[in-house]
């Protein structure tokens, strides 16, 4: 059994999808791995089955869903599956080593061991660590973590990041009928929520590699989002509407 559960949203990561399994397995402490798959054409989903069936049904788990509905809809259903069991620390994670796995015990030990509640991988906190990436998408990350803070003085550098240890507790207060969100603007909304409630957040310096397989699923509408969602997520703090679950 383990105390931590890493949940990777996936869509069309047949290249990606069995080596990041087998490396973050191969970590020396024991992390449980759900997939959660929004119906890829590709047949990851069938991959991840095998690899259940053949090698580690204790360890990994997979949920389908049919047709790609968010990555925030996809996480939020992956936390109340974590939430129905037993895991003390929930992760989000990409399945396209963007994430580098050995970064995952570094994220862990800033809650389980320093006492934070939101641990964050991040590519700003120490400068600009991205690998790979055009320029125009560093400048556009990065300067929308900037607007971000800039609206609602969350003090995170790296408020768009999807690489997060969360305690238990912290998802259980969090209101997840209320999250609104599904793309940059999800990851934004989950840490302002859990700034607002008070939970002790830490920014762990990572340096994020841009994929070498498969195709991002990035988009305008995306940035879209992010851009609009951060002035309501401010008018919902100041009217009070940000509160934890009843």
């Amino acid at each position: 059994m383990s105390d931590s559960i890493i949940i990777i949203p996936t869509y069309n990561e047949k290249e990606n999808i069995e080596n990041i399994i087998r490396t973050i397995f191969a970590l020396d402490k024991v992390f449980h791995i759900l997939v959660i798959d929004d119906g890829s054409p590709d047949g990851t989903a069938a991959i991840v089955h095998r690899l259940i069936t053949e090698e580690f049904s204790e360890r990994l788990f997979i949920e389908e869903r049919t047709g790609k509905l968010g990555l925030g809809t996809a996480y939020i259903h992956g936390f109340r599956w974590a939430l129905a069991r037993s895991y003390e620390y929930i992760f989000e994670m990409d399945a396209d080593f963007s994430h580098n796995p050995a970064d995952v015990p570094r994220l862990y030990n800033a809650c389980a061991e320093d006492g934070y509640d939101v641990s964050i991988g991040s590519r700003y906190c120490t400068g600009v660590n991205v690998v790979n990436w055009p320029m125009g998408r560093v400048l556009m990350s990065y300067f929308a973590s900037k607007y971000v803070r800039f609206i609602t003085n969350l003090d995170i550098k790296d408020t768009t990041a999807g690489f997060i240890c969360y305690r238990r507790k912290v998802l259980e207060t969090i209101d997840l009928d209320k999250i609104k969100f599904k793309g940059y603007g999800f990851q934004i909304e989950m840490k302002y929520t859990a700034y607002v409630l008070g939970f002790k957040i830490k920014e762990v310096s990572i340096i994020f590699i841009n994929r070498e397989l498969g195709t991002s699923k990035m988009s305008s509408g995306i940035f879209g989002e992010a851009f609009f969602g951060v002035i309501d997520l401010r008018w919902r703090k100041l009217t009070g509407k940000i509160k934890a679950v009843q």
